[in-house]
């Protein structure tokens, strides 16, 4: 049964499954609330992100924005996938996804403390309550459609379990913090496998993919906040523009060719089932996390052309060139088969990431690297064009 939500919502419906084949289907303009207030999370991240490279500390930073960013990431893409399939743009959905919101500013406002300081008290309350409302999501979904029951009611008490042992964690000494997170992570990523295996909810594949795109093209958005605000701050400590310049030139390269490498996809016809959803949702983590990645290692390079931080030259762009090589390998390998990546042409995209990271040691690495991105571009133009030239004089042929 398909929905037709009203401007103003109703003020309940049943949350009967909608189908997976229906026509015109959209983000809402409450999905992009959510994602606009979502990437305040990310933002804040991605600031304290660059604070701890900028101050040399690698491996701390990447191990709390990795932790940081698994409850942004994991927190929306639960939302999206039951949004698809559930959606009654109802009172009661409107709410409870209002109250998601609310968590995820509060999972923003305690992020800095969490990533540099390994406070995770703020984080895990505002993460506990944007799961438990998820909860009462599934709950409803369970209560309205009896073919999935079972699944819905997998997902609520999956979430519940994992909530308590969110809050434990707290109460627990600090050596247990991060082997119990890698325990909980698990448990968590485990649940929708789990649930989907009883009866598949009827997610809509090219909603999805929509979802996805439009959260990146956000994060990708806030590369470009974050980027400019560091060449601001440089231009105000009487930096000349012409010392920054070729960052600038390669940073816009950059951005420009990660949003052309990700939009050039066809995703839906890859979300065919669950193996195949479950891989390209949670390979997006890495997406998502190394789009962010790429604005904070960019202000730590104009930073560090100013003689600001403690990086190494080679550190300092590692920071850049790195995020931007994750970003490329999970893009090309997540919208592709296995067996698609044995011809030639799928050379490319490793040839390119290995040329990334080389560009570490390049005397002007983000410019370098911006100039890669825009070749691995055009390189892939040419390769379709050819692709389709060769597809025309078959069909003419027959």
């Amino acid at each position: 049964m398909s929905q037709s939500p009203s401007a103003f919502g109703a003020w309940i419906r049943p949350m009967a499954a909608r189908h997976t084949g229906e026509e015109h289907r959209t983000a809402t303009m409450l999905e992009l609330f959510f994602d606009l207030c979502f990437v305040a999370a990310v933002a804040q991240a991605a600031v304290a992100f660059e604070h701890e490279l900028a101050e040399g500390h690698i491996g701390h930073g990447i191990l709390g924005y990795a932790m940081v960013f698994f409850a942004i990431w994991w927190a929306w893409m639960n939302f999206t996938w039951f949004a698809s399939a559930y959606d009654t743009d109802d009172v009661p959905y409107r709410l409870l996804t209002l109250v998601q919101i609310a968590g995820a500013l509060v999972v923003a406002a305690g992020a800095a403390d969490a990533l540099q300081h390994e406070d995770f008290t703020v984080i895990t309350w505002g993460y506990v309550v944007m799961r438990l409302a998820m909860v009462t999501q599934w709950l409803r979904a369970a209560r309205s459609d009896p073919e999935r029951r079972r699944s819905c009611l997998r997902y609520a008490v999956g979430i519940l379990v994992v909530q308590i042992g969110w809050v434990v964690r707290l109460a627990l000494p600090e050596d247990w913090g991060l082997p119990l997170f890698a325990v909980l992570v698990l448990a968590e990523i485990a649940v929708p496998a789990w649930a989907e295996n009883a009866a598949m909810t009827t997610w809509h594949p090219h909603h999805i993919a929509e979802r996805y795109g439009l959260f990146t093209l956000i994060v990708l958005g806030e590369t470009i906040t974050a980027a400019t605000v560091a060449v601001r701050s440089a231009l105000d400590d009487e930096a000349a523009l012409g010392d920054i310049a070729t960052l600038v030139v390669g940073g816009i390269l950059t951005v420009f060719a990660l949003w052309w490498l990700y939009f050039a996809q066809n995703a839906p016809q890859l979300l065919t089932g669950l193996r195949a959803a479950l891989l390209w949702g949670y390979g997006h983590y890495l997406v998502f996390s190394s789009a962010a990645a790429v604005g904070a290692g960019l202000a730590v390079n104009v930073a560090h052309s100013t003689g600001h931080g403690h990086l190494s030259d080679h550190a300092a762009a590692a920071t850049f060139t790195v995020p931007v090589a994750v970003f490329i390998t999970l893009v090309w390998l997540l919208h592709h088969r296995a067996d698609d990546l044995r011809g030639r042409n799928d050379l490319i995209h490793p040839v390119a990431v290995l040329a990334v990271l080389a560009a570490t040691f390049a005397p002007a690495p983000v410019l370098t690297t911006g100039i890669l991105a825009a070749a691995l571009v055009a390189a892939t133009l040419v390769v379709a064009t050819r692709a389709r030239g060769g597809a025309d004089l078959a069909k003419d042929a027959t």
